[in-house]
């Protein structure tokens, strides 16, 4: 494949902006579920291409709800979600969820919502105990840490499948968000995510399994060499997650041609030659600080988005969140990141959308949805 240099990237990205946002928001879903996978490509019974264009969701924090619901109706902030263009949502969760049926029966109304307005979901484990994420000494990284025990991991994996078995618009499970943290290994990667796997599988066929990669989900470079085995075929996805501050300040103080150059080499080695292999990558969490003056993140977009249109990848962008309900401490935080405003229902950047419109349809492939 001839590589197209960044900068001419972005201009395509830009141009095609609009045409490309006319057709995201004038499709009208038409899927035959469940996924699966077919080479790189996410599919659905019929073979045809479904892209994934989601947005997270968080509802791993301390009330362990669905962020936002105390401002707007969870039908309102549904149909918000197709409004901006996105089919899917990533719905984080915390393991302490499968602990308190209560709480369950709230994601599960979420859910159901969610559908109703043929919005798809990725059920997203975030962490284990409910709260904000992450850090490498949170107890949270990695298999082994305090509060991080692959039995009951695995065990509120299965559970957390089961639940959702039949249920049409769930069409995929992410076993762990960003492992981290000194403790993290190749070989307890390959043993426990392993383990995982099979558990979602067992407990619900129908879901896709995808397997996030090590120093806070930026590495995947060790499956190069070694494939995960499984006992199932054409469910499996990984996923990647990349942002400008990962590069401290780099985006804004060196030329962003050079900049983007070295991290999109870097990223081959650590992700993007997976779908070489024939393996899809799912970009599940990537975004900006969406009050359009941070420099480093809108250079490091307009490298990202050439990267992502090239590629056709799937994707989800952080986030959704207007505002928290308690994040650190500090009640009804704003969430700057957000695509909604503190509302929870105006757009907080439109013209944000509008760059990321072209993501939102499918450029490669066969038949689309």
């Amino acid at each position: 494949m001839t590589r197209i240099k960044p900068k001419h990237m972005f201009r395509i990205f830009t141009f095609t902006c609009f045409f490309s946002s006319y057709i995201a928001q004038h499709t009208v879903p038409n899927i035959a579920y469940p996924l699966s996978t077919s080479s790189r490509w996410i599919v659905d019974e019929n073979g045809q291409r479904v892209k994934l264009a989601c947005v997270n969701w968080p509802s791993h924090f301390q009330p362990v709800v669905a962020e936002g619901l105390s401002k707007q109706p969870v039908d309102a902030v549904a149909k918000k979600i197709v409004e901006m263009g996105f089919n899917c949502v990533r719905l984080t969760w915390p393991l302490d969820l499968m602990t308190n049926e209560t709480l369950a029966n709230n994601v599960t109304m979420v859910v159901t919502t969610l559908g109703n307005n043929d919005v798809m979901v990725i059920l997203d484990n975030h962490l284990t105990k409910p709260g904000w994420c992450c850090a490498n000494d949170d107890g949270n990284g990695f298999f082994g840490d305090q509060f991080f025990d692959p039995t009951v991991w695995t065990a509120a994996l299965r559970k957390m499948a089961a639940t959702f078995d039949g249920v049409f618009n769930v069409v995929g499970m992410s076993l762990r968000n960003e492992l981290r943290g000194p403790k993290q290994n190749v070989n307890d990667w390959f043993k426990y995510m392993q383990q995982g796997a099979e558990a979602v599988h067992s407990a619900n066929k129908n879901v896709l399994v995808i397997l996030s990669g090590l120093n806070f989900d930026a590495d995947l470079s060790f499956v190069r060499s070694r494939p995960v085995n499984l006992s199932f075929t054409r469910k499996l996805v990984f996923e990647l997650h990349w942002y400008a501050f990962s590069d401290g300040n780099l985006w804004a103080t060196s030329n962003p041609n050079d900049i983007c150059g070295r991290v999109l080499k870097r990223l081959g080695n650590r992700g993007n030659f997976l779908l070489n292999k024939g393996l899809p990558l799912f970009l599940s969490e990537f975004g900006i600080d969406q009050r359009g003056g941070n420099a480093n993140d809108n250079r490091y977009l307009g490298c990202l988005s050439g990267w992502a249109a090239e590629n056709d990848v799937d994707w989800s962008l952080w986030a959704l969140t207007g505002s928290y309900y308690l994040r650190e401490g500090v009640v009804g935080m704003i969430e700057y990141y957000g695509a909604l405003d503190s509302d929870w229902n105006s757009v907080r950047n439109s013209s944000f959308l509008q760059q990321i419109s072209l993501l939102q349809s499918p450029l490669q492939g066969t038949t689309y949805y």
